[in-house]
């Protein structure tokens, strides 16, 4: 594995986590937060931002416009049903879902949350080291490196994989502060 395929591999991992950190409430409306909905669309998982343009007219709403008028029901259904914690208001044209200001406590759920989010991502950022470093093992077992070579490129793999569990860990700080901020 060269070192722009691991750095490659090890930067997905990284936003994957970002992803899965923009999924969370942090108190304002932000459309980012529906992304995980699936509405059942014609016997088929479909995500809402396929149905549907999302909007923030206000700090406290997020806006969702049905493209074809005869999804409403569905897709309120899903909002609904999902472990968000939303309860949309249908005036027939618009699903307008009102975000309420965190409690001390939801705050501390999600920063909880997001931890389990950012050891998430270490785990595949682990992963993906522990890959590139048997695929170095095996280059040495036959052969193709000398043991020194072997040992370096594994320090090297050791250092790209730091410096991403570092970005993670900083995205979790700023992460934890957003959601922390009143």
């Amino acid at each position: 594995m060269s070192n722009s395929d691991l750095e490659a591999n090890m930067r997905k991992s990284v936003e994957a986590t970002q992803r899965n950190f923009n999924t969370i409430r942090t108190g304002r409306a932000n459309p980012s937060l529906l992304d995980r909905i699936n509405v059942e669309y014609y016997g088929a998982d479909t995500p809402l931002k396929s149905l549907a343009s999302l909007s923030t007219p206000d700090s406290q709403t997020i806006a969702v416009q049905p493209f074809d008028m005869g999804s409403l029901a569905l897709i309120e259904k899903a909002i609904a049903t999902s472990d968000l914690g939303f309860t949309p208001n249908n005036d027939g044209k618009i699903i307008r879902i009102n975000v309420p200001p965190l409690t001390e406590e939801r705050r501390k759920e999600f920063c909880k949350l997001a931890a389990k989010y950012s050891e998430e991502g270490k785990v595949a950022l682990r992963s993906v080291r522990r890959d590139a470093i048997d695929k170095i093992k095996k280059q040495e077992k036959e052969g193709d490196l000398s043991e020194d070579q072997s040992r370096d490129e594994q320090d090297q793999v050791q250092k790209t994989t730091d410096r991403f569990i570092a970005e993670l860990e900083k995205h979790l700080a700023d992460k934890e502060v957003e959601i922390l901020k009143v």
